[in-house]
């Protein structure tokens, strides 16, 4: 064989095999389709969104992402991870999706694929029942509890630096935070809107929200990984306009939230 020949059998034994995984990338949707289902990973310890009820995983996040699977035409199966550990999850593809709300952040979009919004996603505190802060700036020089390692928590030390500091401690979920507030241990915590709407809602005598929102305005929304990925973004996406335009999505809204809200049917500006 001449070196011309070897080189063009490499040349093409590459080529072929880049091909193929290029293909392989590209067929995240088709492997789903063919598998008949879709596995996801969340924590359930974030309610209204993600929660156990006797043991059974419940919330807004299992009854949407249900019913984008069914638009898929596959079932869907859920993991239960802590917050930490579901990022670098999807990364090794341990799983096909992320179902937990994730904060549509810059950074995050040039590393991961985003699905439309789901839900309102803006800062707030919550305090306990007859607290004397009457605005998120009275929060200044106390001590505030928020969840590590979200995007929350980073718009929570830039409040920090706009006021002129207060104390912030981190927890590994929000049911802790919410546990130290309630004993008195904390002054507030900060979270999404509709979490602290919700836990307000379902636990009146104990905790009560601070008007208004301290956040810019900002959105949760479910990723996955970007390589090969493009189809099933697409047919998501697809699947979230079509749940907002039947009114199942408002439906849902009202049921665990309490309000319903229009989404963006674009992906919004960050």
């Amino acid at each position: 064989m001449t070196l011309r020949t070897t080189l063009r059998a490499a040349l093409f034994g590459a080529t072929a095999l880049a091909l193929t995984a290029t293909g392989a990338l590209a067929d995240m949707l088709e492997d789903i389709k063919a598998a008949g289902k879709i596995t996801t990973a969340t924590e359930m310890h974030y309610a209204p969104f993600d929660m156990l009820e006797n043991g059974q995983y419940a919330g807004f996040n299992k009854e949407l992402f249900d019913e984008v699977a069914k638009e898929l035409g596959v079932a869907a199966e859920y993991q239960d991870l802590p917050w930490a550990s579901i990022l670098p999850g999807l990364e090794v593809s341990k799983f096909d999706f992320v179902n937990a709300p994730v904060t549509i952040t810059p950074e995050r979009m040039e590393r991961y694929a985003f699905t439309l919004p789901i839900s309102d996603a803006t800062v707030a505190l919550v305090q306990r029942k007859g607290g004397d802060l009457t605005a998120p700036a009275d929060i200044k020089g106390k001590t505030v509890g928020i969840q590590k390692g979200t995007a929350q928590e980073k718009q929570l030390e830039a409040y920090s630096e706009t006021l002129g500091g207060f104390t912030i401690r981190g927890y590994g979920s929000p049911d802790e935070a919410y546990a130290d507030l309630a004993a008195g241990r904390l002054d507030a915590v900060a979270g999404s809107a509709p979490n602290l709407a919700y836990l307000a809602k379902t636990r009146p005598d104990v905790f009560e929200t601070i008007q208004p929102p301290f956040g810019e305005p900002k959105y949760f929304a479910w990723v996955t990984r970007k390589e090969g990925s493009e189809a099933l973004i697409e047919a998501m996406n697809a699947a979230l306009v079509k749940i907002q335009d039947d009114g199942r999505l408002a439906a849902m809204q009202e049921k665990w939230f309490g309000t319903a809200t229009a989404l963006p049917k674009e992906m919004p500006a960050m």
